[in-house]
């Protein structure tokens, strides 16, 4: 069988962890590719409301294995509360999680550097979530970073260790002022971690490949969102992953052949967290009601969101990259109650007009949004199950972004339980 993946297709924050949840459904194995805890994937269910920040987004459907890949940095203590709520919401976890050997941990001194480094930087700050992943990436890429596998060793953990704090006591010290770290406590504490987490710790790769082999359906799920890739997004304000498709087989290592379906999440307008450039940005009333409405505040951070109207020029870029084979649009239902909805289907640079989405941000800091306005509508969607039953101005907003990306329409999202999701679209929404 082969592999699907959900991928965000704008700034993240797109709902990708209620169409997970759907789809796990009808899968066997669910796998998180990238990132770490700075992720926040938000499922709904009756009464219950629960945030994931590592394990994968299928954990709540009973015989559903869930895999952290390798490219995913781990935070140990994160993981291990993660796993015990989940316990005492009544799912079993025992053996339905499988952590990567290879996969790199997130230590105290890279939450302290991060934190420290975003303070000295002031106005020219990332708007990172403070959880340590970007130095982590960093350590990892740079060779010196601490893999689950050396848990294994206490005597290599202790050397890599106190050559690690070492050099990053120095560098909060000498350069931001920082209190140095504790060596002993350190390793002491992630001995610890490696006792709780050991019994879900296997070659992961290996695991998916085989289980691919035997014909079992894996769903790749990705965090953060495409135009945050650290090669394709607007850099330096992105994540230090890739959330994009290629992500999936490094971070899992599954092959590329493998791959036959590519779901790209979107919102049906945009957001953003932290800095960087938003072509759409809405600073006015519209787009506080779509903050309001869309109670649009992090998951993990609890930020406020920056909101704005949805751009078809950087969807179409991230459609591009990706390869999308189908498009999932979530909170439709908060566009409901605008008179008009304004979609920004080209930019104006240097007096140009162009469709070319430009990542840099020297560029897309300049370029202006060239809008198409479309019908609102007044009606509450919020229970509706079937495309037909939604007011024709919406099904007209759903076929418009179909036609300009050349994509199918499968999902739609109208409000944050399990149950409010329209599937019956593919008659309408050709490509």
């Amino acid at each position: 069988m082969p592999v699907s993946i959900v991928i965000g297709s704008q700034w993240g924050d797109e709902g990708k962890g209620k169409v997970v949840d759907l789809l796990s459904q009808d899968i066997d194995i669910v796998a998180r590719y990238q990132g770490g805890a700075n992720a926040g994937h938000t499922i709904a269910w009756d009464d219950t409301t629960f945030v994931l920040h590592l394990v994968p987004s299928g954990i709540f459907h009973e015989g559903v294995t869930c895999v952290i890949g390798n490219g995913v940095v781990l935070d140990p203590a994160a993981v291990i509360e993660e796993i015990q709520t989940i316990k005492d919401l009544g799912y079993d976890v025992e053996d339905r999680l499988r952590i990567s050997h290879n996969a790199h941990l997130i230590m105290p001194y890279h939450k302290a550097v991060e934190a420290a480094r975003e303070e000295a930087r002031d106005a020219d700050a990332i708007g990172t979530t403070g959880r340590g992943i970007g130095p982590a990436y960093m350590d990892k890429f740079a060779r010196t970073g601490i893999r689950v596998v050396d848990l294994l060793d206490r005597d290599v953990l202790r050397e890599k260790l106190t050559r690690a704090i070492e050099e990053k006591n120095a560098i909060l010290q000498r350069i931001y002022g920082a209190d140095e770290l504790d060596v002993d406590k350190i390793i002491e504490e992630y001995v610890e971690f490696d006792q709780l987490i050991d019994p879900y710790v296997t070659n992961t790769s290996e695991y998916l490949c085989n289980a691919l082999d035997e014909g079992k359906h894996v769903l790749a799920e990705g965090a953060q969102g495409s135009l945050l890739d650290v090669d394709f997004g607007s850099y330096p304000y992105v994540t230090s992953s890739h959330p994009t498709a290629g992500g999936c087989c490094t971070g899992l290592g599954v092959p590329p052949t493998e791959v036959n379906r590519s779901i790209g999440i979107a919102k049906a307008y945009c957001t953003r967290v932290g800095n960087g450039p938003f072509p759409t940005e809405l600073n006015d009333a519209v787009g506080e009601q779509l903050r309001d409405v869309g109670n649009e505040y992090g998951a993990t951070t609890g930020r406020p969101r920056r909101c704005g109207w949805l751009d078809l020029v950087a969807l179409r870029y991230t459609s591009m990259i990706n390869g999308f084979t189908e498009l999932a649009i979530t909170k439709l239902d908060v566009l409901s109650g605008l008179d008009e909805l304004k979609v920004c289907t080209a930019y104006q640079y240097n007096g140009k007009t162009t469709q070319r989405f430009r990542s840099e941000v020297q560029t897309l800091e300049k370029v202006e949004p060239v809008y198409e306005t479309l019908p609102g509508w007044d009606d509450d969607i919020t229970g509706v199950r079937h495309l037909a039953e939604l007011p024709t101005e919406a099904q007209d907003y759903l076929a418009f972004v179909s036609d300009y990306l050349g994509v199918d329409v499968s999902m739609v999202s109208i409000g944050p339980k399990r149950q409010q999701i329209i599937t019956d679209l593919e008659a309408r929404m050709p490509a």
